[in-house]
């Protein structure tokens, strides 16, 4: 038999197209451009197709990632699309705001020979491929069974749980308390990371499998859990972590001191960005603090800086401990946004109006790795020092919402105001009751969300299908 040539290995990475930091900074337009269908047929013809891929087991929602690649390797969008939903409902949303490189990305078989495919960015391009056609495929639902599901958030977790439980045959509906669906995705992630044309699309497809949406139903005060359930079979909660955590030092109550959730709500969800063009004023500030490390904390001095504010991060540890992604870090470094390492704010100072204009801080220096493996950081004596802040905001993370756990009797609940559930299920205390998401976890990422929404509605599929099986 003739000898066959191995197929050599493609080990660069097509880089994604991107707007030039000294023009996105003064704009919320979408900072990442996408893949070209070239670009995409490129990377994905990298990919190995491992008969054992070690990346699916690594994706909370368990896509076939190999299949939907090869699609768009042979240039066959519909089917890499057709094969990414049948586990995915937001290919859009996860191409843009997952942190792939920490969880399919990282257990790509490339990476041993110094290669990586980029999942992320190939899941994003079918989703914004298929979103561009003029008809978006709805697959075949199952017969209609005839039971009734009341999904409580109308975030990630809630979205992908709805999904499914319709695909099976179910009535789904929705309850969201904000006038607009999406939860963190519609009022907490910028424009310029995640359009919300992006985000009212794909919503539009859950109501294209059949999934009812109610806006302004706050669950726990319009109705608790209870009177839910003399309507509806089962019930998902996923209501999310909306109570945010300050930093405790004096003048948190001056004016000018946001807590992120605030600020990117009205930024975000209510259009802040576009006024006097929409009504929800937003107080142009000059010099803006931003508290924290992560994800938010860079969207939140992004923004800052795109209004028109010298942005500026205070972080208590070294750039190496930054926990938001490393994309995310580059981007905000390239367009403008100061990093103050070591440095805790110890007190909010206040002007004769009971404005912010000052932080008084503290210099640091790291001592030996926590529980979190992040080496901690101690104050040094003596180290104080003052910097001018027109305006502060929290960005240190979030808990979750205290209203259902405080208006349903009997539903077990943890030390920090979380939802107890099964992990592998969903299940909570409550008879007929699941939940999922950041008011089961604590603040986590949209992936995690999504994928605790897809065990929650194969359990509740299994229960509504099968009775006994509670």
């Amino acid at each position: 038999m003739p000898e066959t040539t191995p197929k050599k290995i493609d080990l660069r990475r097509r880089e994604m197209p991107k707007q030039a930091p000294e023009i996105r900074s003064h704009n919320f337009n979408e900072v990442a451009l996408g893949y070209t269908p070239e670009l995409a047929v490129e990377e994905a013809r990298r990919c190995l197709q491992c008969k054992k891929p070690l990346c699916v087991p690594t994706c909370p929602v368990q896509v076939s990632i190999p299949e939907f690649i090869q699609a768009i390797a042979q240039g066959d969008f519909a089917q890499g699309a057709r094969i990414l939903k049948q586990k995915n409902a937001l290919p859009s949303v996860c191409g843009r705001v997952c942190p792939q490189e920490d969880q399919c990305e990282k257990t790509c078989a490339l990476i041993k020979r110094g290669g990586q495919i980029a999942i992320g960015r190939l899941e994003r391009f079918l989703g914004d491929w298929e979103a561009a056609q003029s008809h978006v495929e709805v697959p075949d639902l199952h017969t209609p069974s005839g039971k009734k599901v009341a999904i409580v958030g109308g975030g990630p977790a809630g979205l992908t749980a709805a999904a499914d439980l319709v695909k099976y045959g179910h009535r789904v509906t929705i309850l969201e308390a904000l006038h607009k669906m999406g939860g963190v995705l519609s009022y907490g992630i910028p424009e310029f990371r995640l359009p919300k044309r992006i985000v009212d699309g794909e919503i539009d497809y859950l109501r294209r499998l059949g999934v009812e949406m109610k806006v302004d139903y706050v669950v726990g005060k319009t109705r608790t859990v209870d009177r839910l359930l003399e309507e509806f079979d089962a019930c998902f909660i996923s209501t999310g972590a909306g109570l945010p955590w300050f930093m405790e030092m004096p003048g948190n109550n001056l004016n000018g001191v946001y807590s992120a959730n605030e600020y990117l709500t009205r930024i975000n969800l209510m259009k802040g960005f576009l006024y006097p063009q929409t009504p929800t004023p937003v107080k142009m500030h000059k010099q803006v603090a931003v508290l924290g490390g992560g994800n938010v904390a860079m969207d939140c001095a992004r923004t800052a800086l795109r209004l028109g504010a010298e942005a500026t991060i205070l972080y208590r540890r070294s750039r190496a401990e930054l926990p938001a992604r490393l994309e995310e870090i580059e981007n905000a470094e390239e367009e403008g946004v100061e990093f103050r390492f070591l440095t805790l704010p110890v007190h909010n100072l206040g002007d004769e109006n009971s404005r912010v204009c000052a932080l008084e801080c503290i210099r640091m220096e790291l001592g030996d790795a926590d529980e979190s493996g992040r080496r901690s950081p101690i104050p040094i004596k003596g180290s104080n020092f003052t910097l001018p802040f027109d305006c502060v905001i929290h960005a240190i993370g979030n808990s979750p919402n205290p209203l259902i756990p405080a208006t349903t009797p009997g539903i077990a609940i943890g030390k920090k105001g979380n939802i107890l559930i099964d992990e592998q299920t969903g299940k909570t205390s409550r008879e007929r009751v699941w939940a999922g998401g950041d008011i089961a976890t604590g603040a986590a990422t949209v992936i995690l969300a999504m994928g605790s929404g897809r065990k929650a509605a194969n359990s509740i599929h299994q229960y509504l299908t099968k009775p006994g099986a509670w």
